[in-house]
């Protein structure tokens, strides 16, 4: 079956995480269920699903972060701590923006790397060569249309 084209919102927030994370030579992206996802260093980190942005911070504070407004947990059972679907809402101004891009690297080199249970499609490196149809540069922020 053939995967969905993705939405322009979803292309957006790619292109942003990209642009965030394009000086990093250990960043891979895949797909996994229906999310578009950045792995740093071999651990799920960033990732994209619409308009939300998939961010992965400490489990000890997943309490605290949580409660934060725009923000609600991946799993509602609470199974995956640490894992957060950040509504636009939450990251509509650049600082916002550079706040979860920031708290998800630094917590990226203590998380635990899941091992891959086997090798699926060839993932497609963070600095891809950029077709002429993706040159265009769009905003991800208000402030910027």
């Amino acid at each position: 079956m053939p995967a969905r084209p993705l939405s322009d919102e979803s292309l957006h927030l790619i292109g942003a995480l990209r642009d965030a994370l394009g000086a990093r030579s250990d960043v891979e992206e895949r797909t996994m269920f229906g999310w578009y996802v950045f792995f740093v260093d071999g651990k799920m980190c960033l990732g994209v699903k619409g308009e939300e942005l998939l961010v992965r911070m400490a489990p000890a504070d997943h309490d605290r972060i949580a409660e934060r407004s725009g923000v609600r947990e991946l799993d509602a059972r609470g199974n995956m701590k640490g894992y957060f679907c950040v509504e636009p809402s939450a990251f509509a101004t650049r600082v916002q923006w550079q706040e979860w891009i920031d708290a998800a690297l630094e917590f990226n080199p203590s998380a635990k790397a899941s091992p891959r249970r086997k090798k699926a499609a060839t993932p497609k490196p963070a600095a891809a060569k950029k077709s002429a149809a993706s040159k265009k540069r769009h905003s991800i922020f208000e402030s910027d249309l």
